[in-house]
């Protein structure tokens, strides 16, 4: 049996989506410019906070939380001709969620180099 470890995986994926720092993400959010998603779990949220102006997506719900027909989509709560800016505490499951929004059609996918830690270090207002 061949299985790929968490991190392999993550390497596959970093090297075929786009990875942006903290600052560039902050650049795009004040200029309304993205869509940024947390896929952060409800606990971890809880414990941290959360980053203003961020939609809460768990990752277990991305794919259908972003399907053409989902809610978010439909109500424009998610903007489709605007960037989607992923992160989660560290950058990890990010990277997969980009990759898989890659798959699912999305061309216009990033997501953030050392996540949530690296968006409070850059300014990034949190809420508790």
């Amino acid at each position: 049996m061949n299985v790929k470890t968490p991190q392999i995986l993550i390497s596959e994926a970093t090297k075929e989506i786009k990875t942006i720092s903290a600052g560039q993400a902050l650049k795009l959010s004040s200029g309304n410019k993205c869509n940024l998603i947390d896929l952060r779990e409800k606990g971890e949220l809880e414990n941290t906070g959360y980053i203003e102006n961020a939609t809460h997506i768990p990752r277990g719900l991305l794919e259908f939380s972003l399907n053409p027909n989902s809610p978010l989509v439909q109500n424009n709560v998610i903007d489709t001709n605007k960037d989607i800016v992923l992160f989660c505490a560290a950058g990890g499951r990010s990277a997969l969620a980009a990759k898989t929004l890659k798959d699912m059609g999305y061309q216009n996918v990033s997501h953030i180099d050392g996540g949530f830690t690296a968006m409070e270090q850059e300014g990034f207002k949190v809420k508790k």
